[in-house]
């Protein structure tokens, strides 16, 4: 007789749709440890514009790999996925089950899937690639793509520069492209009878949106103009200060900084800024919302309803979750 895998929970959705609130009702029900699966979340000093819980929020319910990175630093899909395994390993351990909630589906699908082994980033060919950019638009670059690996320029959005630019990273830097990459680990892994490291836990997937697209572009500009009075912009002035930081950096291309990040340095004005704050968040939402529609054994909950927390533990109890 196998041994059963233990239980883990996902719990995914776009931005702005209440994720964070159902996480700690779940964790309020249920012997839950909270990991936050988010490529913003990471930073220290970027609490506003990312929407990190509050300190008495993290207090009451700790969330492991928030706050774990300077802005300065990058962070891959390959580091989320060592940590959250060995986070998911240290809250088994302890009997308890693990909750991770965030809306980066990259990471998701890095933990369920593994990761191919890929060359180490280059900044060098990182800034050339950022340099023509800048100077041609990302439309060029995912063109060139397209060009060399269509595999890839299918799956990557031409508005997805951190994604276009590691594609074409990769096919500089080591003459193959990501999909040949991935085609290779595929073949050694049928060969050796391994995996890239199939993820050991029974996964329960939660997802969770308002059912109408407008109410969560409602929601995106009232959180946008709500961050701005809380003081989103001082926050990155703080940020611009240090003067280490740029804007070719992954913590500050994040939806809403590079915006902010753009207006103090005088390119935008506040009102443009403001507007390309939400229309960026709204098409971070859509990318997000084309993850999950391609996602498989999904139990989806309307942000709006009144019953989301008897819902969901009705589904986990339905899938053993919680035997």
């Amino acid at each position: 007789m196998s041994r059963r895998l233990p239980p883990a929970i996902f719990l995914m959705g776009p931005t702005a749709a209440g994720k964070t609130d159902l996480a700690l009702e779940l964790a309020r029900a249920l012997p839950c440890e909270l990991i936050s699966v988010d490529s913003a979340l990471i930073y220290r000093g970027m609490d506003i514009g990312t929407a990190k819980p509050s300190a008495a929020v993290l207090a009451e319910f700790p969330h492991r790999l928030i706050d774990i990175r300077d802005p300065a630093q990058s962070y891959s899909a390959a580091e989320f996925r060592a940590d959250a395994l060995a986070a998911m390993a240290d809250i088994t351990a302890r009997g308890r089950i693990p909750l991770l909630v965030g809306g980066t589906m990259l990471y998701y699908k890095a933990l369920l899937e593994g990761l191919a082994d890929m060359p180490a980033a280059d900044p060098q060919v990182r800034a050339a690639l950022e340099a023509r950019a800048a100077a041609e638009g990302w439309q060029v670059l995912h063109q060139e793509l397209a060009a060399v690996d269509p595999q890839s320029a299918a799956r990557i959005h031409p508005n997805d520069p951190q994604r276009l630019t590691r594609a074409l990273e990769v096919f500089r830097v080591s003459g193959l492209t990501m999909s040949e990459h991935r085609q290779r680990q595929a073949a050694h892994d049928l060969g050796t009878g391994g995996g890239m490291g199939q993820l050991p836990y029974t996964v329960a997937q939660i997802a969770i949106a308002p059912a109408q697209r407008q109410v969560l572009h409602g929601r995106i500009a009232e959180r946008f103009h709500h961050m701005v009075e809380q003081g989103f912009i001082e926050e990155v002035e703080l940020l611009r200060k240090r003067g280490d930081l740029y804007a070719g950096l992954p913590s500050i291309r994040a939806v809403g900084y590079r915006q902010v990040w753009e207006y103090l340095e005088g390119s935008l004005s506040k009102a443009e800024m403001i507007e390309r704050g939400i229309i960026a968040t709204r098409q971070l939402a859509k990318r997000q919302f084309t993850w999950l529609r391609s996602w498989t054994d999904l139990y989806w909950l309307d942000s709006l309803a009144h019953d989301n927390l008897p819902r969901a533990l009705k589904y986990l109890s339905s899938v053993s979750i919680l035997d």
